[in-house]
């Protein structure tokens, strides 16, 4: 195993263990535990926290398909609103702990709370602030629990829509739609969203 290989390892290891949460902290400390000064990239150590995920959890395919159904009778609630699946869900990549995260562009906060309201027991609403070049936006995170999985809605308002670049993996976060969602769980609902190399 290569020098960078073993601190990628390392690095996912203290991640999956939930020691660490950021990249960053997760590969320095892995670099100083082995003694090493070599510092891999995220998408070296994501690579190996899916290879680790995959020995340690083998109920995870089927863990994988239920969250996936979840995401989508939800989002199929929420239809008109284009809601798309992102995350670890849509990647593919869960690990015990892992959330469902759906989001979606919309002004029309109230419906969409009282349309998930109606159909699932809310945990939680908060109103969060973020900035887009400096300017103070809000979005609205909806929180609930459905068959044992926890999911997050973030509503953000239609004009701050933008495609964002994974930190980790270096393309584009597009997630998937309800259609193409209701597809993959016809034809391949195990498939995965994760480039062979990392995009610059």
């Amino acid at each position: 195993m290569s020098v960078r290989r073993q601190v990628a390892r390392e690095a996912a290891r203290l991640m999956y263990s939930r020691l660490y949460n950021e990249y960053k902290d997760a590969k320095e400390t892995a670099a100083s535990n082995l003694g090493l000064s070599v510092i891999p990239s995220n998408f070296e150590v994501a690579v190996e926290l899916d290879l680790l995920t995959e020995e340690m959890e083998p109920e995870r395919q089927t863990r994988l398909m239920e969250m996936r159904n979840i995401a989508l009778e939800l989002m199929s609630v929420l239809r008109e609103y284009e809601p798309r699946l992102i995350g670890s869900v849509w990647r593919g990549t869960i690990r015990e702990g892992s959330d469902i995260d759906i989001v979606l562009y919309s002004s029309q906060m109230n419906q969409i709370r009282n349309m998930l309201q109606a159909k699932f027991k809310l945990t939680s609403v908060e109103n969060s602030p973020f900035f887009v070049e400096g300017i103070p936006k809000t979005s609205t995170h909806i929180k609930l629990l459905q068959d044992g999985h926890e999911v997050e809605v973030v509503v953000r308002p239609p004009e701050d829509y933008s495609e964002e670049r994974c930190e980790v993996y270096g393309d584009i976060k597009r997630g998937i739609g309800v259609n193409e969602l209701e597809k993959l769980m016809r034809t391949d609902p195990l498939r995965r969203f994760i480039p062979k190399r990392r995009f610059r």
